[in-house]
């Protein structure tokens, strides 16, 4: 077929290390190319060359036949070339519509410079129509929830009347019924001849979706082949250069008697109704169910950051009642938020700084609150060698240089320093490739075998199954399903997430 998009050669180096060695390959028109490799891989700089954002040392491009060599993101959007980018690109103080049309509103007339409110609007439901998402074009964006967010980026790329699409982790914030709605979505957009760029750390919906499989490690292209062709396994040993027999490390441990998370009837009207399980130590409970399900509210109302109006939360046997965020922490509480970059790390700080940020009171020398130096340094040692914190990052320099895997271990090593007895994760995994994947269930894994009790919410369903000893399942704010390991199924967990009842 004729190429909509060829790299020839394409070269890259920072601070004199290559970072794009050569890289050519072809995106053929209306077809679906996935692009896969490990964080650091060289993908995101390929696509920040393809989106104008960074010029290449050494290479050229060609789209629609023509030579293509984009001075700014403005030029690859006047070409025909449109990003939903995983890190979202809109404004939570702007409407929906607004945020839809932010590259060029359409005027009353040439000569008023008055925003033609009814046309936006129209054309808002339009591409909100698209992508099944049912808020008026007239809502802030702040009130959407992270999936419904990442729907609105991709009704803005089908808004610009866009040739080539490059979609980089699109299903990260989706749940399974989402994920099929933005499916059907690319499947029509591929009728209609437009191609598509599908970056992801999903391999299984890379084999279903693409036509085409490219493979980047250390920068370089390793493979392209039909997808048809390939198996999960085999591009897992392309993209990390050796065979991953198992994609979840072997259990160690089992879960005890020992109860150390009580949730007994927590409620807060419109949230979450009547919320009650009991968490073990060394045990793993998963969390599953729909993007809007209350997930992530139950979590932030156990962790005090967000209110309770009724039931009770007691940890280790003591009510957490009425206490604050900084109180649970002292008394064995950890939280690893969904968003990492938003609200776990403090990205311009220091890898170092990051580490030591929920054990700074443990680290201070009183009365004075002076930071001992000494023994955060030798705090921050053992913590790196325990999550196995890649030896290249230097514990001065920024934590947002860190590859997504790297920085997830860092979140996750903050919290070791205080020892907790209970993690709740909220997406451990979500945006990292499948080696980083593998430790951070390591991580997981381990911290069950030593006695802590782990509640994880995921929408990967095989995660779940993979890692967890029970899986609750949520429902509009309720948990209506417990399934134990002899019972784990993909269409049981669906069937309690969606319409039908299942008992508890």
């Amino acid at each position: 077929m004729t190429p909509a998009l060829r790299f020839r050669g394409i070269t890259k180096s920072f601070f004199g290390v290559k970072v794009l060695q050569e890289v050519s390959f072809v995106v053929p028109g209306g077809q679906t190319v996935g692009i896969v490799g490990e964080n650091g891989a060289g993908k995101s700089t390929l696509m920040n060359i393809l989106g104008g954002n960074l010029q290449p040392d050494d290479g050229e491009m060609e789209f629609d036949g023509q030579r293509y060599a984009p001075a700014s993101p403005g030029d690859a959007r006047r070409a025909g070339i449109a990003f939903v980018h995983q890190e979202l690109n809109l404004f939570g103080n702007l409407a929906i519509a607004e945020n839809l049309f932010l590259g060029g509103f359409p005027w009353r007339a040439r000569w008023l410079p008055w925003i033609h409110r009814r046309r936006i609007h129209e054309r808002a439901r339009q591409w909100l129509a698209e992508v099944n998402l049912p808020h008026a074009p007239d809502t802030l964006v702040e009130r959407l929830s992270a999936g419904e967010r990442q729907l609105v980026e991709i009704a803005k790329a089908l808004a610009g009347d866009a040739r080539l699409i490059i979609l980089d982790e699109p299903t990260t914030s989706l749940t399974a019924v989402e994920a099929e709605r933005l499916f059907a979505i690319l499947g029509r957009l591929r009728q209609r001849g437009i191609s598509l760029i599908y970056i992801s750390h999903s391999l299984g919906d890379v084999l279903r979706l693409c036509d085409q499989v490219v493979v980047l490690r250390d920068g370089a292209v390793v493979a392209q082949a039909p997808a048809r062709e390939l198996t999960v396994e085999r591009i897992v040993a392309w993209m990390v250069g050796r065979e991953i027999s198992q994609l979840f490390p072997p259990r160690t441990g089992q879960p005890t008697d020992r109860v150390l998370l009580d949730v007994a009837g927590v409620t807060q009207p419109g949230v979450v109704k009547r919320v009650s399980f009991q968490l073990r130590a060394g045990e793993i409970l998963g969390l599953s169910g729909l993007m809007g399900a209350g997930r992530s509210e139950l979590a932030r109302i156990l962790f005090g950051l967000d209110p309770c109006a009724a039931g009770d939360v007691r940890l280790g046997g003591e009510s957490l009642r009425g206490q604050p965020p900084r109180e649970r922490i002292r008394r064995g509480l950890a939280l690893v938020t969904e968003d990492r970059r938003w609200d776990g790390l403090c990205a311009e700080a220091t890898i170092g700084d990051n580490l030591t940020l929920v054990a700074l009171p443990n680290l201070t020398r009183s009365p004075l609150a002076w930071v001992d130096r000494a023994a955060a340094g030798q705090a921050v040692q053992r913590i790196r060698e325990a999550v196995r914190l890649t030896p290249a990052a230097r514990d001065e320099q920024p934590v947002k240089t860190l590859s997504g895997g790297n920085q997830q271990k860092v979140v996750l090593a903050k919290w070791l320093l205080n020892e907790p007895q209970v993690f709740i994760l909220d997406e451990p995994t979500r945006g990292i490739d499948v080696g980083a994947r593998y430790e951070i269930y390591r991580l997981i894994q381990e911290l069950a075998a030593r006695g802590a009790g782990v509640l994880m919410i995921s929408s990967e369903i095989e995660e779940l199954i993979g890692l967890c000893d029970r899986i609750l399942v949520m429902r509009r704010g309720e948990i209506r399903d417990c399934i134990e390991p002899a019972a784990f199924d993909r269409e049981r967990i669906l069937r309690a997430a969606l319409h039908e009842e299942v008992g508890v």
